[in-house]
């Protein structure tokens, strides 16, 4: 028998309904009931923060109000044993941190020392053609500089007066010398070969070549001119005299410089002579020969620094055999000077060896004296080097495992023998930048590891645990990242400015907010407009209003500003202006604590740049607007200070 739709319907709603009643109202398991034994365990409140900004601790979920990420549970560590720069990870949290660490080793490795400078002459090969005695230039052989002579070729023909009277007096002494042949008398002889020695030596000393003195004799007739003869080879580059002019005695004809040997003279900042020796090797390259290197010896480091660039003048000695090196040539040089245990340089070449302080390229076994000037030979050592031996190696660690804030850097070290990873935060004193490397003075022992990628992770969650790291750390320095060796800094002591030096700085810096305010609106196009614009304040700078050290000062820190904004304005792209933005941000810093303004000034920082490398920048208004994420993540950034005039 078939159920009509109107019975099916009302059984089907109440079996359902049956069946919630008797999950509501049927049998369960008992809850257990608590006796005097049983503790009562409350869940433990869960606090939240920002992975990026950890001083922000919530009690609930959220977003953080700086940079509107999601806020995560704060995890309490299980590192309650250990010290307050030491901090411990598990397994896993270690491998989402991608952490790497690297031994500290021992060894050798090169510095790169950059510098540019021009080709110019050996003064040591550069000589000069002299009248010997007044008279009139009657003929140049040579009329124009550049031409190319041989020690021996004729250059000018001179008359004197005084030329015929010293030939006719060695001719009549050769006439008397013969009438007195058959004379008996020895004295008389003698007294008149004595003359014509004199005769002979008064020409030579005139100028004239034992070949012209011969023929005046054989000639037995003066000549009332004389021919002016290139003591050396090489290239005339002055003519000093025309056909027809009157010189007196010493006056200056020609001077030829020998072009087969040239010095390079190079400009070396302060802080790269710690790794420049003499007899030291420098590779350069020129424009004139692209993809061709030559190679010449340290001759000299000049012992006084320039105090307006800060660099020292360093001349190289190049074999030019071909003559493809020219003086005046832009050449762009760079010294590899493997770098030994305090600073000294290594080269097993020359180790042991006796060297000429004057002639770099006079080297031999043992002591002696120098070939070309003859003064005794020094060590290599007394110069600086020592040989390769194991002892001699530096403490290195790869440039990725330092932290720089300021002076101060801080690595962190790998804890031995720990279940969980483990690491501590340590303050070292760095030395050297060789290559990929930094030298380590103080603060590692070799064999320990250290955290080369991660680190940054590391420190942001000893922020998360409120343990003091390397961005907390006290210190009296300032916690703005340091520039690299080619952007030396001299004092951050502020400096005493006049008033329009100080609005003249201002001008500069309100175009500096007008390029903050393009990349944080991601307007690249204005970007480089400001850019132009900022350069351009620069340069009404006038740096003459500023006296003594302060105007050395600014020279330094005006030349690290024009650098960055160069890369701006040639910048291809927003993401190559915001590399450029960076450093253009952190010497922008520097230069307003040494040359305040009376316009306040905000600085901010965004760990989240560059891969969370985190940089700064400056800006005028306090709502923040980040010129390195833009639009994407405007308001991501902490207000670090202000600098400038006084504020509230």
């Amino acid at each position: 028998m078939k159920l009509s739709k109107k019975i099916i319907l009302p059984l089907i709603v109440l079996l359902i309904v049956a069946f919630i009643g008797g999950r509501l109202t049927g049998p369960s398991t008992p809850a257990p009931v608590a006796d005097e034994h049983t503790e009562h365990v409350e869940a433990a409140p869960v606090v939240w923060t920002c992975s990026m900004h950890p001083q922000f601790k919530l009690p609930k979920a959220g977003q953080c109000p700086i940079c509107f990420m999601d806020l995560i549970p704060l995890e309490l560590g299980d590192d309650e044993d250990l010290g307050e720069r030491e901090i411990r990870v598990s397994p896993y949290a270690a491998k989402l941190m991608e952490l790497e660490t690297s031994e500290a080793i021992r060894r050798f490795a090169s510095a790169e020392v950059r510098m540019i400078g021009k080709v110019d002459y050996d003064e040591t090969r550069v000589s000069h053609i002299a009248s010997w005695v007044a008279g009139r230039i009657d003929r140049l052989f040579v009329d124009y500089t550049g031409v190319p002579v041989q020690k021996g070729d004729h250059l000018a023909e001179i008359y004197s007066p005084e030329l015929l009277t010293a030939q006719e007096e060695l001719i009549q002494s050769i006439e008397a010398l013969k009438r007195l042949q058959d004379s008996n008398s020895t004295f008389l002889l003698e007294t008149a070969e004595k003359t014509i020695v004199a005769s002979r030596e008064k020409l030579r000393l005139w100028g004239f070549t034992a070949e012209q003195i011969t023929k005046i004799e054989k000639r037995g007739t003066p000549s009332d001119h004389m021919t002016l003869y290139s003591a050396s080879s090489g290239i005339v580059i002055q003519k000093n005299v025309q056909e027809g002019m009157y010189v007196k005695t010493g006056t200056r004809i020609y001077t030829i410089a020998d072009l087969t040997t040239v010095w390079i003279q190079l400009d070396a900042y302060e802080s790269d002579l710690a790794g420049l020796r003499y007899g030291g090797q420098v590779e350069f390259s020129t424009e004139a020969y692209p993809g061709k290197t030559f190679a010449g010896t340290i001759s000299f480091i000049d012992p006084i620094i320039n105090p307006v660039t800060r660099t020292a003048k360093v001349r190289v000695i190049v074999d030019n055999p071909t003559l493809k090196l020219k003086p005046g040539m832009f050449v762009r040089a760079i010294a590899r000077p493997i770098i030994a245990e305090g600073g000294r340089v290594m080269d097993s070449g020359l180790a042991g060896k006796w060297i000429s302080p004057m002639h770099p390229e006079v080297v031999k076994d043992g002591p002696g004296s120098c070939d070309v000037c003859g003064m005794p030979l020094v060590t290599a050592e007394s110069l600086g080097y020592v040989a390769e031996v194991e002892g001699n190696a530096p403490l290195l660690i790869p440039v990725t495992a330092a932290l720089k804030t300021g002076k101060r850097a801080v690595v962190y070290v790998e804890i031995p023998d720990q279940e969980k990873p483990s690491y501590e935060g340590r303050e070292v004193q760095l030395g050297q930048r060789l290559g990929n490397f930094y030298v380590v003075e103080a603060g590692l022992e070799e064999g320990e590891r250290v955290v080369t990628r991660g680190a940054f992770k590391l420190d942001a969650e000893l922020q998360i645990r409120a343990k003091p790291s390397m961005m907390s750390a006290p210190s009296e320095e300032s916690d703005i990242p340091e520039m690299d060796h080619s952007a030396m800094q001299m004092d951050s002591q502020p400096v005493e400015v006049p008033e329009v030096f100080a609005q003249q700085l201002e001008a500069a810096v309100l175009a500096y907010f007008d390029i903050q305010q393009a990349l944080g609106t991601d307007h690249a196009e204005s970007a480089k407009t400001a850019a132009n614009a900022f350069k351009e304040k620069l340069q009404q700078i006038d740096m003459g209003l500023l006296k003594g050290d302060g105007h050395m000062i600014w020279m330094d820190h005006l030349k690290n500003l024009n650098a960055s904004t160069v890369k701006l304005q040639k910048a291809s792209s927003i993401e190559k202006q915001r590399d450029a933005f960076f450093p253009l941000s952190k010497q922008l810093v520097q230069t307003l604590r040494v040359f305040p303004i009376n316009l306040p000034v905000q600085q901010v920082y965004c760990s989240m740049a560059f891969d969370n490398a985190g940089a700064l920048w400056l800006q005028r208004s306090r709502e923040i607007l980040n010129p390195y994420f833009g639009a994407s993540m405007a308001r991501c950034g902490e207000l670090q200070e202000t600098i400038g005039a006084d504020h509230e």
